[in-house]
């Protein structure tokens, strides 16, 4: 009897041990795990994440501004409606002689930045960066694909923009993922993204950026935050996406300026806020008469503009409240 309550008590010392020990090293691995987070991040995320370039980098330096014309270049024509003209096999518009015109949907390409401003110059850039074969890609699909919302699509674009990894989508944005990519285009999706970056190594990572890209940076992280948390509306998302207040014009470049385009046109866009954009496309004669067969694909397009605080906006094919009834006043029979 002696020997079964020294045996009991020894189990029961033993098993406080294990207890105690369990508890401490409990503590101690989520601080490991804490630290391995950070050191991970910044081995594998912070200091090669921020040399490395972004999912869409199109800025202002890569606006060709040779060409460009003063907002009163052809004030005295009137547009017509570029939706009614002719639309080849892959949805661009096959444009003919004279000024047309569109208001289409159009998305924001940067997290972080204000919304356009009536005072605000943009000008044609193309999509670049290592995520451009997918931006692009949703912006066609997405062609394809009425029934989707323009808000989830522009979910998913601020999703891919914060460089979030597939494995971390969760709710709304992944069910459009997958709606509107390819199986080979979602694995595009990891390649160069990121975890949620934990508070202390964020600070560190601003520390390390210009006082420009620290908003930015943040609000990517906030992003890729909520989407991995599945719990998030909408709003939630826009809240740090879109920065409240204006960014002020840059004087040299006037709202309504044109971009002389690489294909020889000229195009030009009026936003109205971040989700639609009147753009102006001018097709000179001479043009025309040299038998090129200019095709207006907005699908590759930035509306990218002179100030760096406001948002670059991605231009798509997509009419809003067309008038199919009307009829284009000149002939066009393009070739």
């Amino acid at each position: 009897m002696k020997n079964a309550k020294i045996i009991c008590l020894s189990l029961l010392i033993f098993l406080a041990g294990i207890n105690n020990t369990y508890a401490q090293f409990g503590g101690l691995k989520d601080k490991l795990l804490k630290v391995g987070t950070a050191q991970g991040a910044k081995a594998l995320g912070v200091d090669k994440f921020l040399k490395q370039p972004g999912a869409i980098t199109t800025s202002f330096e890569d606006v060709n501004r040779k060409g460009e014309m003063m907002p009163d270049f052809k004030a005295t024509l009137k547009a017509q409606p570029l939706y009614l003209l002719p639309k080849n096999p892959e949805g661009g518009y096959v444009l003919c002689e004279g000024l047309y015109e569109m208001t289409n949907k159009s998305y924001c390409l940067m997290a972080g930045t204000f919304a356009p401003s009536k005072g605000d110059g943009y000008m044609f850039a193309p999509v670049l960066g290592s995520k451009e074969a997918v931006v692009v890609a949703i912006i066609k699909s997405a062609e394809k694909h009425p029934e989707v919302e323009q808000h989830d699509i522009q979910a998913l674009l601020w999703t891919i923009i914060a460089r979030t990894r597939f494995a971390n989508y969760n709710g709304q944005v992944k069910v459009t993922a997958l709606k509107l990519l390819t199986p080979q285009q979602i694995t595009m999706l990891e390649g160069g993204a990121l975890g949620v970056l934990p508070f202390d190594v964020m600070e560190k990572a601003k520390d390390q950026l210009p006082s420009g890209l620290k908003a930015v940076f943040e609000a990517e992280n906030n992003i890729r935050q909520l989407v991995s948390s599945g719990n998030y509306s909408y709003a939630d998302m826009e809240k740090y996406a879109i920065i409240a207040g204006m960014a002020p014009p840059r004087a040299d470049v006037p709202s309504g300026i044109w971009t002389k385009h690489p294909d020889g046109y000229f195009i030009r866009y009026f936003p109205s806020g971040y989700s639609v954009t009147k753009v102006q496309v001018y097709v000179p004669k001479e043009l025309v008469a040299s038998g090129t067969k200019l095709v207006y694909d907005a699908a590759g397009d930035i509306a990218c503009p002179a100030n760096t605080g406001s948002q670059r906006l991605a231009q798509t094919n997509e009419p809003l409240n067309p008038n199919y009834s009307v009829k284009l006043v000149t002939i066009c029979n393009p070739k």
